[in-house]
């Protein structure tokens, strides 16, 4: 098994790619071991000392480092702990934490555009930061402003506001006249 490592925009985060599927759908993210009990493969890259953040996509892991640790130390490391766990066979995340990412908000009279918001996220916007080694998920529209998650390499990186305030929020104002505004979660 090869796996290929990416640098990303965040400093503290590393993309890996294992070569085969790593989440049948979605993502999952986990802040902490007490998040990751129902994801052996976190769980077990939690037990490496300097891993703080864990990340899964559609084919990569993005992983974050704690301040101080070095990469050239903790790469080794986060390798053989990926290459051991898809050797194994064993699921990457259990079935039962495979939900969605949690409750919208948003007016039902506002339905239409939240499907325009959604589709223009899934199609123009979520692949590109997947490149990253993140993802934005949908959490709400009010009052002209949508509400976004950051997660994986974008939460925290330096340049999720540029990509939230240039990048995200003119592409929606461009095509969802009744979007004003785009926030973080």
């Amino acid at each position: 098994m090869f796996i290929q490592t990416e640098a990303t925009p965040n400093p503290a985060t590393l993309k890996f790619l294992p070569g085969r599927p790593v989440m049948p759908t979605g993502s999952c993210e986990f802040r902490d071991l007490d998040s990751a009990t129902d994801s052996p493969l976190a769980s077990s890259l939690f037990a490496i000392e300097g891993v703080e953040g864990v990340f899964f996509g559609a084919d990569f892991l993005a992983i974050t480092k704690a301040g101080p640790s070095d990469w050239q130390h903790l790469k080794p490391a986060i390798l053989g702990t990926v290459m051991e766990h898809f050797m194994s066979g064993a699921p990457v995340v259990n079935d039962d934490h495979l939900s969605s990412d949690g409750e919208e908000n948003f007016d039902e009279g506002d339905a239409e555009i939240v499907a325009t918001i959604k589709e223009l996220l899934d199609t123009r916007v979520r692949p590109a930061v997947a490149q990253d080694g993140g993802d934005i998920t949908f959490n709400g529209f009010r009052d002209g402003i949508v509400y976004l998650q950051m997660k994986g390499a974008c939460d925290g990186c330096p340049s999720s506001t540029a990509t939230l305030k240039h990048g995200i929020e003119n592409l929606l104002r461009h095509f969802v006249p009744e979007v004003q505004e785009v926030r973080p979660v």
